[in-house]
């Protein structure tokens, strides 16, 4: 292909994997590293692994900073609502910036800005200044938001589940790790010479320099898109320039996002809740040692190593047959025996019987997760970010919300409190039966029509008369066509002459 004048035009870049027609994958390779697909899969999980141990680090060390700081139940509730709250206007902040700058800047500067707060950690000497410490850690949770707009910026319509769950199951296993690491590293530094309260203090400077060094890998080594950086595309004219009050509205006006912004307040929220109480739990329930407490914690958000990876999986393999529809499906039926088991887990008196139900609990709930990401990615193409973020930080305010009911002072006990918590994500997961889409139906019905919905029309319908005619909206229709397979078999089986003919209708 050549450019006018006769000089020839760059090269279509060649990538190690297969592609669609956004340069997407469709294939996800985990045991590759290959540029841009797989390498930014490895980037995004490591760098929010990185800050989920920084967030979590304190959870596992409470019973020694609780005697150093002179905390009591009301503090350590505040401190662990602390550091999951100050992530909710974090997340939707970055699911914009997201939006407008792409995920590889946004993400490492904000991993960057609340480092120091790691660091700080380790001289926090009132209750006063261990909340803020935590509060501040805290915001780095947003690059979850980011994680999950990078998987569906990269990753086709037929593996973007897969790509979500296990980009984010394996972040999120920093919940497990920090359960495991902090404590031996606390014993490590107490066996050199340090005292105890000095120990837990120098401990913090190990996930404070992980978190560091995931930030410059991503700024150094990432890509926004399969076909470069936000701003190098901006430039070229190949990505249109958008307004942050127009990618707000637009998300926010999707009814969609909001009810899955409640119920991933009662997966990932719940999950977060856990990780904040279940070594304590452990600890002063049935009366266990430091690590014992810790190892036992640490199966709760090890599980992600595969359980919420499983989720975006299942997503995408119902979806192959039963479309949107399936995903929907799958999503209700996980999360509310999630909340059964954590009702169970509440009940049960026996520590070995409670092992095994959170575990179980464990994976219900983190693949409910994965599901959930699994349909955020066709919410809306424009305004993908935006609804991210909304869903992100919905997890943190369920998280806020059931520590402040449920774990904050004595009115309830822990076990009380985890199965009036069973019983919310039971009741918070409803709403899924509200969602609907015109042009694949709900959970309980199909497209309004006889004749299918059309998906172009969907997504252009974010775009004005004005944009389309400026070629801004060729992306999205791009994502439209692409976007076919969630009609599912059954949908779309005598429906190939309907979509020829949407293919083909002119939309500029």
């Amino acid at each position: 292909m050549e450019v006018q004048g006769g000089a020839p035009a760059a090269q279509p870049r060649k990538f190690s994997l297969p592609v669609d027609s956004e340069h997407k994958s469709t294939k996800f390779n985990i045991f590759s590293v290959a540029a841009p697909h797989m390498r930014t899969f490895h980037l995004s999980w490591i760098s929010f692994c990185a800050c989920f141990v920084s967030s979590f680090a304190a959870a596992p060390l409470l019973p020694v900073i609780r005697d150093n700081l002179n905390l009591t139940d009301t503090d350590i509730g505040n401190a662990g609502i602390a550091s999951v709250s100050g992530a909710v206007f974090a997340r939707i902040m970055m699911g914009s910036a997201c939006d407008l700058v792409g995920p590889r800047l946004a993400s490492a500067s904000l991993i960057l800005i609340t480092s120091p707060a790691v660091y700080l950690t380790s001289i926090a000497s009132s209750p006063a200044s261990f909340f803020l410490v935590r509060f501040f850690t805290g915001f780095s949770l947003a690059t979850f938001v980011s994680t999950q707009f990078w998987m569906s910026s990269m990753f086709s319509s037929t593996v973007v589940g897969t790509a979500n769950g296990v980009a984010g199951g394996w972040g999120n296993l920093g919940g497990g790790a920090t359960q495991l690491i902090m404590p031996y590293v606390f014993a490590i530094i107490e066996q050199i010479g340090a005292t105890k309260f000095t120990a837990w203090r120098i401990a913090f400077f190990i996930p404070a320099i992980f978190q560091t060094l995931s930030a410059f890998a991503v700024l150094m080594l990432g890509e926004d898109t399969p076909d470069g950086n936000f701003g190098e595309l901006q430039k070229t004219g190949e990505k249109a320039k958008d307004k942050f009050s127009t990618v707000v509205y637009n998300g926010a006006k999707n009814y969609r996002g909001w009810i899955l912004a409640l119920t991933y307040g009662y997966c990932f929220g719940v999950e977060l809740t856990i990780d904040n109480i279940i070594a304590n739990y452990f600890y002063d329930r049935f009366n266990l040692n430091l690590h014992t407490a810790g190892i036992i914690a640490a199966s709760f958000g090890l599980a992600n190593l595969f359980s919420r990876p499983y989720g975006g999986i299942l997503s995408d393999v119902v979806a192959k047959r039963y479309g949107m529809r399936g995903r929907l499906w799958a999503l209700w039926l996980v999360q509310t025996l999630g909340g059964v088991f954590c009702v169970i887990l509440g009940l049960v008196q026996s520590l070995s019987v409670s092992i095994a139900i959170m575990i179980i609990f464990s994976l219900f709930v983190q693949a409910a997760c994965g599901l959930t990401f699994g349909v955020v990615p066709f919410i809306s193409r424009r305004s993908l970010g935006v609804i991210s973020g909304m869903t992100g930080a919905g997890g943190n305010v369920g998280s806020v919300l059931t520590q402040l009911i449920f774990f904050r002072g004595s009115r309830y006990s822990k076990e009380k409190g985890i199965s009036l918590m069973g019983v919310m994500i039971i009741g918070c997961t409803l709403p899924i039966l509200l969602i609907y889409f015109p042009q694949w139906g709900g959970m309980l019905t199909g497209p309004a029509s006889s004749k299918i919905a059309s998906e172009e029309e969907y997504y252009l319908s974010e775009w004005t008369p004005e944009e389309r005619v400026k070629g801004y909206h060729l992306a999205a229709l791009k994502f439209a066509q692409n976007s076919r397979t969630e009609r599912g078999k059954s949908l779309s089986k005598g429906t190939a002459d309907a979509a020829s003919a949407a293919a083909a209708s002119p939309h500029v």
